[in-house]
């Protein structure tokens, strides 16, 4: 027998029974937040307008602790940063013009708590959702990628975590036909227990194509369309990752939602379709927060008004209530408002792709959202008061007691490796590391090249993707982000992330033109963490300034830890760049012998929070390395310049591991050895493993290193010939004169064993 339904919480009931007791801790809300939606409506909210304002005004959907900072990324604004900015943040997704009549967008947001509650779903999801944020723009999805964080590799709980991560974002985005061209994987304690889920993707669309969230026009008509709602995902992401992990404190935890990749191909499609012929007005996804969200945000950004037939949404479990209807994230779903004389196109092209469609609302004059439930209003208010207008707070922050110690504490005062052999074994242990090692295990479960437009892809320092057949323009795209740096100085390791992001664009090639980041920390009521926040936004805003890069839009991933631990502040920061020929592309590793390899930039002894200091020592602490962000511009400059011209055949950044470990992945990545001298100013140690920024290795074809170093001199940029690439194959020695030999195959079996002697079987 079933469970009788409960009695239906109404507007009108809402009005006769003012002082119902209602579950708003339980959703979430604070009391003095609970108050204000009382005092917005001048009644108490019905049980459907709780769930609307729980989800909406949680800390996913509505960054109430972040905004006061993320305002920063909107002032100060160049012209030079407007010029190809088409949309930026708070739409779906940022949009920049890219030439030729081409726009690209893309965007990179979390799923991390879903995805330690159940990893395949939780990450499978949370790449379907950044997908549809980037089809609700009018592009074509065209890649993905997945900056990812794990807790130590030998922890079991990183054994359970990973592998099923790993299979969602590769199984979510193989069968979408989506290349994985880029990302991360890096392991440190502190994600122990909180794992991060990063998912960025890119999609790309004429400038015409443009579509926008808003529901405008009084009688257009609202259709959802899409996967049925189900039970699946019930307050979802909206209320996982608005909480800290802890075993001890309430157990909040919904259901993670379940994909389907199939049905988004199939949605991919039939919007794609639908938007070739002009049927939508305005457009919507349905991710965090489902159809509040999608509801309120179209009506918000719209003409204000609209009403929304509740009992017409399709159904996979016919006993939900309103409530659990409007707080479910199930997948796969999108809203459209269509002019009526559309709608039946509209319809007969979703049927035409197996996806299910029906009119579930109108856009009115109103000014209200309203909801009704078989004939009964269960909804009524100012739409914005729900999408745009939720709690504002200014959080105290301060810098934490612990800094000062903290910075005192530097690496450089370590016992360090002294002696050829002793770099050699240094070399081989880096190498072999979670954090540097190969990531075949990873990377071999995605598709990195299906669509056939791939052009670079992982393990190169850029992802790159051809837009256009024709002329061969493209894009390239990579994510960057060192919790160690932020941690020893928020500010900084902000703007480390934004610069050797930068960096890796311009070796590939392509010239740095807009910016989206996912701010990954820990709990915002812990005022050390809130200055972490703030002082990382404040870095980062000041460095894309100066660096002439728009923030086109993100994400702000909170109470990130577990108990009282917080994971180390982890800003990924992703960068896109333009480049007019892909087929001048630069790759990151060697391609031939009898090349010159020339180090760009200065080595200063920098080794606090370095991969050596972690590896080595277990240390954390000092001050990390220096940024000059006008050094990383004339960088970009020359290895832009150099790959155009033909000057550079392969280009690799410095950064974890220093010189050591590009030199290591700039000869595996061919199979071409090298002979390598060290400066002699440096100390044989500070000149391998010191990870100073601004500086990149290169490899010059014979006969145009006159013509590079020219180029370097004009600028007045800081270059030293190092090397020479020589013999192929296995047998082949990366040798450092004076110091140590390693044959290739020597090199290979370490840097390449870790992962699947970790998870072989």
């Amino acid at each position: 027998m079933t469970e009788p339904r409960p009695t239906l919480d109404t507007v009108a009931t809402a009005s006769n029974e003012p002082e119902l007791a209602q579950p708003w801790a339980e959703l979430g809300l604070k009391p003095d937040e609970y108050a204000n939606v009382r005092e917005i409506l001048g009644r108490r909210p019905t049980s459907s307008e709780l769930a609307m304002y729980s989800v909406m005004w949680s800390e996913h959907c509505s960054y109430k602790s972040s905004k006061v900072h993320l305002r920063q990324f909107g002032e100060g604004v160049t012209e030079e940063m407007r010029r190809s900015l088409m949309v930026g943040m708070g739409e779906n997704a940022g949009v920049v013009d890219i030439g030729d009549g081409y726009a690209v967008t893309f965007k990179v947001e979390s799923h991390n708590h879903p995805s330690y509650v159940e990893p395949y779903q939780g990450a499978a999801t949370g790449v379907g959702g950044i997908v549809r944020d980037i089809l609700a723009m009018g592009a074509r999805p065209i890649a993905v990628m997945d900056p990812l964080r794990f807790g130590p590799l030998e922890a079991p709980d990183t054994r359970r975590v990973l592998p099923g991560i790993v299979a969602g974002v590769g199984g979510y985005g193989n069968c979408l036909g989506l290349p994985n061209i880029g990302g991360e994987a890096v392991f440190d304690a502190s994600y122990l227990g909180n794992p991060l889920v990063n998912a960025l993707c890119v999609g790309v669309m004429r400038h015409e194509q443009l579509h926008l969230a808003r529901a405008s026009g009084v009688g257009n008509q609202v259709i959802l369309y899409g996967a049925k709602t189900g039970g699946d995902g019930i307050g979802g992401v909206s209320v996982l990752a608005s909480e800290t992990f802890d075993a001890t404190g309430p157990a909040k935890r919904p259901s993670v939602q379940v994909g389907d990749p199939f049905m988004e191909k199939l949605l991919i499609e039939a919007t794609l379709e639908i938007f070739a012929e002009s049927l939508v007005v305005g457009i919507q996804d349905l991710g965090g927060a489902g159809l509040s969200c999608a509801t309120s945000e179209l009506a918000s950004a719209g003409d204000g008004g609209m009403h929304v037939w509740l009992d017409r949404v399709p159904l996979r479990d016919s006993t939900l209530s309103p409530e659990e209807i409007l707080m479910s994230e199930s997948q796969e779903r999108m809203m459209a408002v269509v002019e009526p004389g559309n709608v039946e196109r509209f319809l007969k092209i979703c049927a035409k792709w197996d996806v299910d469609a029906v009119v579930v609302g109108e856009v009115n004059d109103s000014g209200r959202l309203t909801v009704g439930w078989h004939g009964e209003t269960v909804v009524d208010v100012p739409p914005r008061t729900v999408a745009h207008e939720g709690p504002v707070y200014k959080r105290p922050y301060a810098r934490p007691d612990w800094q000062d110690a903290l910075q005192d504490d530097a690496a450089e005062q370590l016992p360090r490796p002294v002696g050829g052999e002793a770099l050699r074994d240094t070399m081989l242990r880096l190498a072999a590391s979670p954090n540097l090692c190969d990531r075949s295990w990873i990377t071999d479960q995605y598709d990195r090249y299906v669509r056939g437009n791939t052009v670079l892809a992982q393990p190169e320092d850029a992802g790159m993707i051809r837009v256009d057949e024709g002329s061969h323009l493209g894009v390239a795209v990579s994510t960057d982000a060192n919790g160690r740096y932020t941690k020893l100085d928020p500010y900084r390791g902000a703007q480390l992330a934004l610069a050797e992001s930068y960096r890796n664009v311009a070796t590939s090639g392509a010239r740095p033109l807009a910016v989206s980041d996912c701010l990954n920390f820990g709990s915002p009521e812990d005022p050390a963490v809130m200055w972490q926040l703030a002082e990382a936004t404040r870095g980062l805003a000041d460095g894309c300034r100066e660096l002439g890069v728009p923030v086109t839009g993100g994400n702000v991933s909170l109470y990130n830890q577990t108990g009282d631990l917080a994971i180390l502040p982890t800003p990924v920061v992703a960068v896109l760049g333009v480049i007019d020929d892909v087929r001048r592309r630069t790759p990151s590793g060697f391609v031939a012998e009898g090349q010159l390899i020339y180090l760009l930039g200065v080595t200063a002894e920098e080794l606090s929070g370095s991969e050596w200091a972690h590896v080595a020592h277990g240390h954390l602490g000092g001050l990390p390395p220096r940024v000059d962000l006008a050094t990383e511009r004339q960088l970009a400059d020359i290895l832009v310049n150099g790959s155009r011209d033909g000057l550079v055949d392969a280009a690799h950044d410095l950064s974890d591991g220093g010189l050591s470990q590009a030199l290591v992945e700039c000869c595996l990545r061919g199979d071409v050895g090298a002979r390598v001298w060290l400066p002699d100013e440096l100390d044989p140690f500070v000149a391998l493993f010191a990870e100073s920024a601004g500086r990149a290795l290169v490899a010059v074809p014979r006969g145009e290193e006159v013509r590079f170093t020219e180029m370097c001199t004009e600028r007045g940029f800081a270059h030293v010939g190092v090397g020479v690439t020589e013999g192929v194959g296995p047998d082949a020695q990366l040798d450092v004169q004076g110091q140590f030999s390693l044959t290739l195959g020597e090199l290979r079996a370490a840097w390449s064993a870790t992962l699947p002697a970790t998870f072989a079987g």
